[in-house]
């Protein structure tokens, strides 16, 4: 399932996701190395066209991870002990984008973020395919988590 099919399931969560995906501009990605360890990558996080893209440079170690085995969790960046900003977690496969089409509205997007583009056929782009997702927060007294799946 796409974003923007998440997003009509569950619009509240999908927003929480999307501010704090967009906060810092940064989400963790992890991926499962060659030898079975789990890897933690930064990643830039793009929404276009109703897709969560991921663009990894050409034959990163982390795009060669997805390759192998497309299970990977986003998760968003936090940068206080306290947990006041709340986690935000995707769990999903990525999917490989090799349309060049939606491979240009993705450089579109990125250009119009940070006057920089990506040099086709030089990057890995792949698309999150949603399995399910969790939000932990924080109130004074309790910490709260909610968990969608589409069943």
């Amino acid at each position: 399932m796409i974003w923007e099919e998440f997003k009509d399931s569950a619009p509240e969560m999908a927003d929480i996701g999307r501010e704090r995906f967009e906060r810092t501009g940064l989400v963790l990605v992890g991926t499962l190395r060659k030898n079975g360890y789990p890897r933690i990558s930064p990643v830039e996080p793009m929404f276009v066209d109703g897709h969560l893209y991921l663009g990894m440079m050409w034959n990163s170690k982390k795009a060669q991870d997805l390759l192998r085995d497309p299970r990977c969790t986003v998760h968003n960046t936090v940068g206080n002990r306290d947990g006041s900003e709340g986690e935000f977690k995707v769990y999903g496969r990525a999917i490989p984008i090799l349309d060049l089409e939606q491979r240009a509205r993705y450089g579109n997007a990125v250009y119009v973020n940070t006057q920089w583009r990506p040099t086709e056929p030089e990057f890995h782009l792949f698309s999150v395919d949603i399995d399910s997702v969790g939000i932990v927060a924080f109130n004074d007294e309790d910490m709260i988590t909610r968990v969608w799946t589409p069943d």
